[in-house]
């Protein structure tokens, strides 16, 4: 099995925290989706043959793509790699994009999952974030969803932003259980240099979120999410039983998956290749059949790492007997042996032969994933 990820990098507006490689150039935005549609055919044999098992439309801002270009671009999919053995199609939107006249187009696509970004019900973050919609808004973006027939939603929430409070926290995840979605993705926020929100944190103009509070906030997630039947099966993601993101599982779970678009990563099992970070390079190296790509072929210690690092993050954790027979008894046994303490201290556990997290663990995951890390000499 595999996947496909299709970057869209258009943004009306870039809000103030995002580190991903976006555009507002919407002009291009025909020249581009023509772009991907060739590079789609370009690499057919990326997969080598591999059932795609799911789709995920990301960015960026997908929902500003028109009709004809997604029916363009689900064409191509369809007619290059098909599309009867996916599971899974998911498409990223922001809440004011999905107007009843969008909606009711997505319904006619092979779209069965939405993403929605809302990152907070709170209109004055939502404003200093500098996102599109209000919180009426987003609110009834998804009921709007849910009446035209979408029963797999997915929203973002960000906690730890600038002047948020335990109580307008509390408040998003009361408004997100509310709106019935079977899936939320809630992150901390970060600081990433170069950003808008970087800046101000450098001018002093917002101030982070200290340590305890950001610990609070992702106590509060767990135990709220946790009262309302949601799954942590990853530790940023939560899901009604059998609702979990399986494109995302599929990067977890080391499952090969090709990347199309300016910036997009794939991956083989064996190498990473990733496309240039700029829109008009990307398409003039398309079009020219001399695509902007870079390669790095992914060493034993980089592979095993790798493997540490995402299984760690979900609730099934990582398999020993696997790891084992895929890197050796002496990496098996050097992770076994760097886990030791934490399992002693009660932030590990071995269950059915598989090393995971405890609740406890969760909280300092980044520091335990790193003890487990293999650095070559």
């Amino acid at each position: 099995m595999a996947g496909i990820y299709i970057h869209i990098p258009f943004c009306k507006k870039r809000c103030i925290y995002c580190d991903f490689y976006s555009t507002t150039l919407l002009k291009h935005r025909g020249a581009y989706v023509g772009a991907l549609c060739r590079e789609l055919r370009q690499r057919k044999e990326y997969l080598k043959g591999e059932a795609v098992k799911t789709v995920y439309i990301g960015g960026g801002t997908p929902s500003l793509l028109q009709r004809a270009e997604l029916e363009q671009l689900f064409g191509e999919i369809g007619k290059v790699y098909g599309l009867g053995a996916c599971e899974e199609i998911t498409l990223e939107a922001n809440p004011d994009d999905l107007t009843e006249h969008y909606v009711q187009m997505l319904t006619t696509l092979p779209i069965n999952r939405l993403s929605i970004g809302i990152q907070t019900f709170d209109d004055g973050l939502l404003k200093l974030l500098n996102r599109r919609h209000t919180s009426d808004e987003a609110i009834a973006a998804v009921k709007r969803c849910q009446d035209a027939g979408f029963s797999n939603i997915s929203i973002d929430l960000i906690y730890g932003l600038p002047g948020e409070t335990d109580a307008i926290w509390e408040h998003d995840l009361e408004q997100a259980i509310a709106l019935g979605v079977q899936h939320i993705s809630a992150y901390s926020l970060t600081y990433e240099e170069g950003t808008a929100l970087w800046q101000l944190r450098e001018k002093q103009q917002v101030h982070e979120a200290d340590e305890e509070q950001s610990l609070r906030f992702f106590s509060t997630l767990m135990q709220r999410l946790k009262e309302a039947g949601f799954q942590h099966y990853e530790i940023s993601n939560f899901c009604l039983p059998g609702r979990h993101s399986r494109h995302n599982s599929s990067y977890w779970e080391g499952i090969p998956y090709l990347g199309c678009g300016a910036a997009a990563h794939s991956f083989d099992g064996t190498s990473r290749q990733w496309n240039v970070a700029d829109l008009t390079k990307y398409i003039d190296g398309i079009f020219a059949g001399t695509p902007n790509i870079e390669r790095e072929e992914l060493t034993t210690t980089t592979r095993y790492n790798e493997l540490v690092m995402t299984r760690l993050r979900t609730s099934q954790g990582l398999d020993m007997e696997a790891l084992r027979a895929t890197f050796g008894e002496k990496l098996y046994r050097y992770c076994m042996e760097m886990a030791k303490p934490c399992i002693d201290c009660g932030f590990l556990a071995i269950e059915d032969k598989r090393l995971h997290l405890t609740e406890a663990g969760i909280f300092i995951s980044d520091d335990i994933i790193s003890d487990l890390m293999h650095v070559e000499r």
